[in-house]
This record gives structure tokens, C-alpha cells and sequence, in this order.
């Protein structure tokens, strides 16, 4: 079975569709991003899949398009925001690197600019959505990853650095 060199997680704003290229690019590997993966199997637009389906039926496609990316992709492989939700998802994340890309609320809120292309932050009060969101899944984020990095106040470039940091640290103690 083939493993990503790094799983990239984190919350909407964290990073990971910018730390993640610019990871892979770093590790001379290739990059995957499963919302674009989603997108290419169902042909239409993530938030389509939200308002058409639900969300249970888009964590659902979410999880099989994960399950088949840890199993195929060798490099840095970026997974959606919400992902880690699901245990399917967490207990295949076992045994692979997965950084958590660690962002506060002030910082997220500016990132995203709570869009409305983002289905979960639509509605009467995103900011409160992107608070509850944040506060519920710390402790998922935390229980799937082996390397947390900090993203406030930090270039793209800062943050690859530090991730690369962490993992040389990582496979020195598997040595």
C-alpha cells in the first residue's frame, strides 16, 4: 500500500490549499487535494453537492474519495476541512503523517472571509458558525495528527518550513 508522504488537515482558512503545493513542491513530490477530487468525480461544484445532496451524503463521497487517494497517491495529499469527522476517515489516517494546520479564529475569519461558496459558513451569523466549527473540531484535529504547526502570523513559506522541520524530526525517530 502505497502512503502520502504528508496528509494536510485543518479547518477552512488554515492554509491548506496554499501550504500544500508549496509542501509538495518543497519534498519534490506530487500534490492531491480531495475537494478537487470530489469535484472531478461528482462534475459539479462542492457547495452544488451541500445544497443538493446534504452534507451527510457529500461526507459520505468525501470518505470514499479519501479512502482511495491515501491508497493511491505517493506525496502531499490535502483533505477538506471537515474530513476528519468522519472515523472511517481517522482510522485510515493512522500510520500516515498527518499535519494539523492550526489557525485561530481572528486570523480564519479574515482567510476565508466567510464566503458563501463555503456551505457550512452560509447562514444568519458565519462568524458564530466558524467559532462552533473551530471549537468542535480542535480535539479531532489534534487526535489525527502527528505534527501540529501554528499558522497565524505566518508566510506560507514559514509554515512549509516548519512542517518540513517537524517531519525530518518525525523520521529521525523511526530511524
Amino acid at each position: 500500500m502505497v502512503k502520502p508522504c504528508v496528509v494536510v488537515a485543518g479547518p477552512p482558512g488554515s492554509g491548506k490549499s496554499t501550504v500544500g503545493p508549496l509542501l509538495a513542491r518543497h519534498l519534490g513530490v506530487g500534490f492531491r487535494d480531495s475537494d478537487d477530487d470530489i469535484v472531478a468525480r461528482e462534475g459539479r461544484s462542492i457547495a452544488d453537492i451541500f445544497t443538493g445532496d446534504g452534507e451527510p451524503a457529500f461526507r459520505e463521497i468525501e470518505a470514499e474519495v479519501i479512502a482511495q487517494a491515501l491508497a493511491e497517491h505517493e506525496g502531499v495529499l490535502s483533505v477538506g476541512g471537515g474530513a476528519v469527522l468522519a472515523p472511517a476517515t481517522q482510522e485510515r489516517l493512522r500510520g500516515h503523517p498527518v499535519v494539523f494546520l492550526n489557525v485561530g479564529f481572528a486570523t480564519g475569519v479574515q482567510r476565508v472571509g466567510l464566503s458563501t461558496a463555503r456551505p457550512l459558513l452560509a447562514g444568519v451569523n458565519p462568524r458564530a458558525t466558524y467559532r462552533n466549527l473551530l471549537e468542535a473540531r480542535l480535539p479531532v484535529y489534534r487526535s489525527v495528527a502527528t505534527i501540529e504547526v501554528a499558522t497565524d502570523d505566518r508566510t506560507p513559506e514559514e509554515i512549509v518550513a516548519a512542517i518540513a522541520a517537524e517531519l525530518t524530526q518525525e523520521l529521525e525517530k523511526t530511524q
